[in-house]
């Protein structure tokens, strides 16, 4: 890219276009007492691929119905609580999470608060509470291996059971199939996988979009500075799924909606450290001069370039970060049909 980008959050792959979508977090009465609703429920991190053919099928639903489409979700991963230690990597977070509910058009988003409390709640009085009380459900529509509630014992077929009872139906749908070839069907376990080895596009088709990653641009050792290579050194927040070490090449987004091509660095820094504990995401923006500092950015992953290595000295590091930035400016334009 030769310069910035002001399409606001709209990104090289998509331009968002949020609708009059309703945000519930108070369940103690019901939102909307005179109309019905179709329902999907679930973590949904990601919103990728799978998750919107399922909130598309909803929305058709809804429509057919005329209920409002909703998807009821929570305001953490429920195995954060209820399996911390083993709890997955988050592939968005809360507000990331919420745009892209907003880009599928549907009529609400209600956000359970998961905590402790909740994790023992059982499905039966989930469901009468929070389907049944307060949305007014007509229809459930989720995934065929869905499971909910205390020791996760709801089912398929306790949500046609008490469908029943309760006058809604329960529509289970298979989940849709990567489009590798992959024998199994797009899900965020599967995205994690692909994120871990290194499999960047395989990761973003599943996501339907680029792997974007945000944070707080901090003050790192200012090695790329003094070695004419400036960087950003992007905090991300502990929980968040990143990408295997490597060289990358990605946007860049400010908070005001520039949009810079950008070689990203993500890892350990063979070259000056020997066992850092942790990897950094450090992002070289092309064409750009600036101070970025404090500044909450975005970062998206575009493509794989190398992996991370450890170089005999400065100038053998200098020579392959020229490269690096080529081959990222040449991945952006391919990607824009440039």
């Amino acid at each position: 890219m030769e310069g910035p980008n002001s399409q606001a959050h709209g990104g090289l792959w998509r331009q968002i276009a949020f609708t009059a979508v309703q945000v519930v977090t108070d369940l103690s009465t019901s939102p909307w007492p005179d109309q019905r609703a179709v329902v999907t429920i679930g973590a949904y991190d990601g919103v990728h691929l799978g998750h919107r053919a399922v909130i598309a099928h909803v929305r058709e639903e809804a429509q057919k119905a005329n209920a409002l489409s909703v998807v009821v979700t929570f305001d953490r991963h429920p195995a954060s609580v209820v399996r911390p230690d083993a709890a997955p990597k988050l592939l968005t977070n809360a507000e990331q999470k919420l745009e892209l509910l907003r880009e599928t058009g549907v009529d609400a988003v209600v956000v359970v608060s998961f905590d402790e409390l909740q994790a023992k709640e059982t499905p039966v009085d989930f469901v009468q509470r929070v389907l049944v009380n307060s949305l007014r459900v007509s229809k459930v529509i989720v995934g065929s291996d869905f499971h909910f509630g205390h020791m996760r014992q709801g089912n398929v077929t306790l949500l046609r059971e008490m469908g029943e009872r309760c006058d809604f139906t329960c529509d289970p749908l298979v989940l849709i199939p990567r489009a590798d070839g992959v024998d199994e069907p797009v899900s965020s376990t599967a995205i994690r996988r692909a994120l871990a080895g290194g499999e960047i596009d395989t990761a973003n088709r599943m996501l339907g979009r680029p792997h974007e990653l945000r944070g707080v641009v901090g003050q790192g050792d200012q090695r790329g500075r003094t070695i004419g290579f400036p960087t950003a050194n992007v905090e991300i927040p502990r929980g968040m799924c990143l990408p295997s070490d490597g060289v990358y090449a990605g946007i860049f987004r400010r908070a005001d909606g520039n949009e810079y091509s950008t070689a990203i660095n993500l890892g350990r820094r063979p070259t000056f450290y020997d066992n850092a504990q942790t990897s950094l995401l450090e992002a070289y923006l092309l064409d750009f001069t600036g101070d970025l500092y404090g500044e909450e950015v975005a970062v998206q992953f575009l493509s794989f370039l190398r992996s991370e290595r450890q170089f005999g000295g400065i100038n053998e590091l200098k020579d392959q970060l020229a490269l690096d930035i080529e081959h990222a400016r040449s991945a952006v334009l391919a990607r824009r049909g440039k």
